[in-house]
């Protein structure tokens, strides 16, 4: 049966620094959004829409405006102006350092959230039965938004916690910013605490 037994105290170099502002957090979240951004989109130009080899009509005579193929863009079935062409980037990139100050910054307004629960250790058998009672006994909420935060995966934690709707495990140093705020409850054991601070300690 998956165990638990609290605290571990929350370093303040990590878990109370200085939030001035969100400008930090929001180019920290959008940046984490975009990289997992796939660019799967993509339009045909006019080269690539099969037909139109042919002028639809003659030069002059006609009455009608000059038209060289059916391909053009403004005809319907035709090629795409500026369409998306599959080789887009929409990666963004933060120095490595303000991307700390941001993780930092995150893990601090939980923690005044009272988001933030540490426990000693997670011990599993491999079950989900295990971690859901575990769960319960942390007083999480059906349907919350929940990050187990540990120091190293193992396969037994992975296989217990990968069928629970709403509940992430996380390693400690693979935390970010879009994980720590969009989570109703961040449950840490004590070597994860000590990781991060590892990491993230100014």
């Amino acid at each position: 049966m998956a165990e638990a037994t609290p605290k571990a105290t929350l370093p303040t170099s990590v878990f109370a620094v200085e939030v001035p502002n969100h400008e930090l957090l929001k180019l920290a979240y959008e940046a984490y959004l975009s990289n997992g951004r796939g660019n799967y989109a993509k339009t045909l130009k006019r080269g690539e829409v099969s037909g139109g080899g042919k002028k639809p009509w003659k030069q002059k005579g006609t009455g009608r405006a000059r038209f060289g193929s059916s391909r053009n863009p403004i005809w319907r079935k035709g090629g795409v102006a500026f369409g998306p062409t599959g080789n887009e980037n929409y990666s963004k990139t933060i120095p490595a350092q303000a991307k700390r100050v941001a993780i930092r910054q995150a893990l601090t307004l939980a923690a005044q959230a009272k988001e933030i629960v540490t426990v000693a250790d997670v011990k599993t058998t491999g079950k989900t039965s295990e971690i859901v009672a575990f769960l319960a006994a942390q007083k999480s909420k059906q349907g919350d938004n929940i990050v187990i935060v540990v120091d190293t995966k193992t396969p037994e934690l992975i296989r217990a916690t990968r069928n629970i709707q709403g509940v992430k495990l996380v390693q400690a140093t693979y935390l970010n910013v879009y994980t720590v705020l969009n989570a109703d409850t961040v449950i840490m054991t004590t070597k994860a605490v000590k990781a991060v601070e590892e990491w993230l300690g100014a």
